[in-house]
Formats: C-alpha cells, sequence, structure tokens
C-alpha cells in the first residue's frame, strides 16, 4: 500500500508499524527516500503516540491495515488478535475521533483534497477487513455488503469486532468512516507463513507441501497491487459510512492452488536443476495431506459488483498472470526472503492443538 501511494500517486505518506515478526522496512526500499514518504515505529494501542503523531501529521485520511491477520497464530494465541484487532482499533478510533473533531468544519463534500489543510467534511478513516468476517459460504452464492457476520476463527472474530466499533464510531460520534473487505491477497513481499509464499519457498527447498486436509477448500484470490488500486478508490471516492466488498474473481481450491505453483516450478526452476540430489521427479511429488485446521471454513467468494459499478476498480490481473508474477518475484528474491524469516518461525506448521494455555 505504501510503495503503491508513493510511485503512483501525489500523496504524502506516514506509515505506522509496530515491527512485529512479519514488519519488515526492506519491504521499502524502493521509497524510503522518497521526500514524501516517513516512517515511525508505533504500536496502535498506545494511545499516546497515536494522538501526538496524527497533531504532528495533519492527515487528510487514516488508513488502518494493522493487524495480526494469520488465521493458524489465532488458533495458537488468540490473546495478541484481541489486543491488536479489537483493542487497537479501538484506540485508533478514539484518536481519529478526537483529531477530527479539532479540525475546522467547511461545506465542501469533496474527496481528499489537494491542500494540505484537512477539514472535518474532507476526512475520513478508511478501515480495512477481510472476507472472513462472513464465515462460511455454501456452494453457491457470494459474499456481499450485506452479508451476516458469522466468523470462525479468532483471527476472524477480533476482525469482526474491529468492523463493528467502526459503524458504531460512525453512527453514534459521527465519524466518517468507509469499511472494506477483502478476499485473499497475494503477491511479492508477502510474509512467509501465508500459503503461496510457504508453497513456493517450501518447494524450492525441497520441503514437504503440507495441504490442510483435502484441499478442497476454496478461496478467492486477489493479486496484491489491484488490493491497494482498490484501497485508493475506497479512500478517495467510497461514500462516507459505506462497505465495499473486493474481490479477484479468482475462486480457486486450495489444492489447485498448489498443484498450479508446482506446474510453475517444474517450467520456471525445475527440481533436478534446483535440488540435483533429489530422487523425486516433479515438486508435485512433495505435496503431503495433513490434518485440517480446526474450524477450517469451506468456501469464501466476494460479490465485488458494488465497488466496480460504484467506484469504477475492477482487478488487472488474472490468477495466472498474478501467480506467474509471484513466483518470478520469490525465485529472483531470496535474500529478502531469508531476512523477513525470524528465528521464532521457519516455515513450520502452526495452529495444529489447542491455545496456549494462560500463566497463572
Amino acid at each position: 500500500m505504501v510503495r503503491y501511494l508513493i510511485q503512483h500517486t501525489e500523496h504524502e505518506v506516514l506509515n505506522l508499524d509496530k515491527l512485529t515478526y512479519a514488519g519488515n522496512l526492506k519491504s521499502l526500499i524502493s521509497v524510503e527516500n522518497d521526500k514524501r514518504y516517513t516512517f515511525q515505529q508505533i504500536d496502535i494501542c498506545d494511545a499516546v503516540a497515536i494522538r501526538d503523531v496524527l497533531r504532528d501529521f495533519q492527515p487528510d485520511g487514516i488508513m488502518h491495515l494493522a493487524a495480526e491477520s494469520h488465521v493458524d497464530r489465532s488458533i495458537d494465541n488468540p490473546e495478541e488478535f484481541i489486543q491488536t484487532n479489537i483493542v487497537g482499533t479501538y484506540t485508533l478510533l478514539q484518536a481519529a475521533l478526537a483529531y477530527w473533531r479539532g479540525l475546522p468544519e467547511d461545506s465542501s463534500t469533496s474527496s481528499l483534497p489537494d491542500s494540505k489543510t484537512p477539514t472535518q467534511s474532507t476526512f475520513r478513516f478508511h478501515h480495512v477487513s477481510s472476507d472472513e468476517v462472513y464465515g462460511d459460504l455454501k456452494e453457491v452464492g457470494y459474499f456481499t455488503e450485506d452479508s451476516s457476520y458469522a466468523p470462525s476463527s479468532p483471527y476472524s472474530a477480533s476482525k469482526a469486532s474491529s468492523d463493528h466499533l467502526v459503524r458504531a464510531w460512525h453512527r453514534t460520534f459521527g465519524l466518517p468512516v468507509l469499511i472494506s473487505n477483502s478476499s485473499n491477497s497475494y503477491g511479492p513481499y508477502q510474509f512467509c507463513e501465508k500459503l503461496i509464499p510457504a508453497m513456493i519457498l517450501n518447494a524450492i527447498e525441497g520441503k514437504p507441501l503440507n495441504v490442510y486436509g483435502d484441499g478442497m477448500q476454496i478461496r478467492d484470490w486477489l493479486y496484491v497491487e489491484d488490493h491497494a488500486q482498490a484501497l485508493v478508490a475506497v479512500l478517495t471516492k467510497g461514500k462516507i459510512g459505506e462497505t465495499y466488498n473486493i474481490g479477484g474473481n479468482n475462486e480457486k481450491q486450495n489444492i489447485k492452488v498448489v498443484q498450479t505453483l508446482c506446474d510453475i516450478l517444474d517450467e520456471k526452476a525445475p527440481l533436478k536443476l534446483q535440488l540435483p540430489t533429489s530422487t523425486l521427479n516433479s515438486y508435485h511429488d512433495l505435496i503431503t495431506h495433513v490434518k485440517d485446521r480446526p474450524g477450517h471454513d469451506k468456501r469464501y467468494a466476494i460479490d465485488a459488483s458494488k465497488i466496480k459499478n460504484e467506484l469504477g476498480w475492477k482487478p488487472k490481473e488474472t490468477f495466472n498472470s498474478g501467480i506467474n508474477k509471484t513466483v518470478d518475484w520469490y525465485l529472483t528474491n531470496s535474500e529478502w526472503c531469508q531476512h523477513v524469516q525470524d528465528e521464532s518461525y521457519q516455515r513450520e506448521r502452526l495452529g495444529k492443538s489447542e491455545m496456549k494455555k494462560s500463566e497463572s
């Protein structure tokens, strides 16, 4: 999101990040010296720091993407998800409300202005959320902005809670908010606990490609730059108080995603060249089915017609074009991949068992 804003828009960007295990400033080398970009290491649960930085930076808008996001980690340790996704969102909403109330009023109803002086009528708070808040989808149909919430995991429950908080701050206090719920993002720079980068990196190292259950779970895949463009459209053109579903129109079974990755890798980085001592003939031979994730939803699918019809956005990448770009990126950026893998996480499976017991 930061790279896209700096490289493709005229906005100034203040990036706030706690820099937990998945945070990595090497992902921003291409923009770190741009005069329109500033970084501060801040936890969104730190009310004083958030208040001070809003006062100093004077933003026209806030894009709230900060979250604990990995479902498996939420099964092992839901407390961190409650703290960041719920308490952190509350803290950010309170700070944004106080900041917004202190802005000058005017009569404009336009979107983000070119002026460096924000006003109450031009400010907006964009909360970025997930399609997982809707829960499990039947074999037919799609999630719409009016779909009922039925979260299944601690992660999706925490995101559903944050969505409700944002709507409540709009209805009760008048804070100008927008919400987007998106399908599964993928692409360059994604942390290696997620399905696609984990499978690419495990494959080229000859490690098992663990597929949960039968692998028939269906997800809608959205290329990361398409997602960034959609978020900018929501922030700058969306109607205050509205929700926009963002999808890639790429429904795929998990097993098909893994098999596609194997096909691409067999062509771009043949196993015999990558691992000369291996007795296997194809990356497909590394596919291993393991016990399914607890509470694993079977299908997600997004109806993105609202954002297309009202804001003029639609994805540019097909799954085939996006997944090929993604594989190419990981194959040529091994140094980045190695750097971001903390010693505490080497792509082992998480979320297998019951949550950690609280210390007495």
